[in-house]
């Protein structure tokens, strides 16, 4: 009887999810600024070769939702997944202040949060990632340890984005995002550990 009504619930979590990339080309997404961005293998490529930088945006805009993604990174370089076009989930190796992937950005306040734990990420090689943002309520997971959390209220609503940072410093970095997905979230509701 309990596994009955177990089963259900399951399949209504998973059916929430819904896929921002569909393997196959950019449709839903506008790009902004310099980059380069492509499909590739069934992957999302972002790159720059030029030392100019730039973004991929969702037509869609997003306000209390949970996000999940895998990526992988050619450093060295600098890029992110943008949320609420304000806040950055930072793919990045940061000296002054020191911060790693897994930090949360936001233009004008620097780092709202800072992952200090450079070993969480798989440099090499696939990383799994979670956004939450419900509310001000904003939390972030690399590769299934949560890095940061947070209150801020700078921007309520807003798109996702991949970012390709510009400056020689990046150039001819590569983000790959193979999986990013989006899931509704009801106010008030709280982050799963």
């Amino acid at each position: 009887m309990m596994l009955a009504s177990v089963v259900p619930l399951l399949g209504a979590q998973k059916a929430n999810w819904t896929s921002l990339f569909n393997g196959k080309d950019l449709d839903g997404w506008k790009q902004q600024g310099a980059g380069i961005f492509k499909v590739e293998d069934g992957c999302l490529l972002g790159t720059q070769t030029d030392g100019k930088g730039g973004d991929l945006f969702t037509t869609r805009e997003f306000d209390n939702f949970e996000c999940r993604f895998t990526y992988k990174m050619k450093w060295p370089g600098n890029s992110g997944v943008w949320f609420r076009d304000k806040y950055q989930f930072d793919i990045l190796k940061y000296k002054k202040p020191v911060a790693f992937s897994g930090s949360i950005y936001c233009p004008g306040k620097l780092f709202i949060t800072t992952n200090l734990d450079e070993g969480l990420e798989n440099r090499d090689g696939w990383n799994e990632a979670r956004i939450f943002a419900n509310g001000d309520h904003l939390a972030v997971w690399l590769n299934g340890k949560k890095v940061g959390d947070c209150r801020d209220s700078t921007l309520a609503k807003g798109r996702i984005g991949i970012q390709v940072h510009g400056g020689e410093g990046a150039k001819n970095m590569q983000i790959l995002i193979k999986r990013i997905e989006v899931r509704p979230l009801a106010a008030g509701e709280t982050p799963k550990e």
